[in-house]
């Protein structure tokens, strides 16, 4: 059990971070994050040895969320509809955090990452919507929890790049359409 004081500043680590993240700011230090905290260098490395693990405490707070999500649109009658949602909502919280697609896709193949077990959280959260829409006849069979993963990837790093911005609602529809089955 943390101490109070303690907790708060784990929290106001993790708000500073978070602002700087969302912010568009991707290669903040972790010095700099300390300075706008408010806090020592020493305190913050207590709370996050790593830049990873910093990230790790931002990301399982959505990817948790990510994975509750999926359970809810798991038992719509909408199996395609709840895969379209979760997609969308999944690429949406993986590209609020700047610069933390790379960690995360190296996070999937390393066990002892910090960001490991989030991250296989949110691929096998989409895994069962996917499956299930497959078992439903409605998305192609060649895909799998990796894929989707891979697509959440690529469509959280098209809405950080600004050229494509104004594309990546166009990308996002055609990526999907590629997922499912015509019939």
């Amino acid at each position: 059990m943390m101490r109070a004081d303690a907790k708060q500043n784990y929290e106001h680590i993790l708000s500073v971070a978070e602002e700087f993240l969302t912010g568009g700011v991707a290669d903040v230090s972790l010095r700099d994050i300390a300075r706008k905290a408010g806090v020592g260098n020493a305190t913050l490395h207590r709370h996050f040895p790593t830049r990873e693990a910093l990230f790790e405490a931002l990301l399982r707070k959505g990817f948790d969320a990510l994975s509750l999500r999926a359970a809810e649109l798991l038992v719509t009658d909408d199996a395609k509809g709840a895969l379209v949602i979760w997609l969308r909502e999944a690429a949406s919280v993986t590209c609020a955090y700047r610069g933390v697609i790379s960690p995360m896709v190296a996070a999937i193949a390393d066990e002892h990452s910090a960001l490991h077990d989030s991250c296989v959280g949110l691929r096998t959260a989409g895994t069962r919507l996917l499956s299930r829409a497959q078992a439903e006849g409605l998305a192609r069979k060649g895909m799998d929890g990796n894929d989707l993963f891979a697509l959440i990837s690529a469509l959280a790093w098209l809405a950080e790049q600004p050229p494509l911005v104004p594309h990546a609602d166009n990308v996002f529809g055609i990526i999907a359409d590629g997922i499912f089955i015509r019939g």
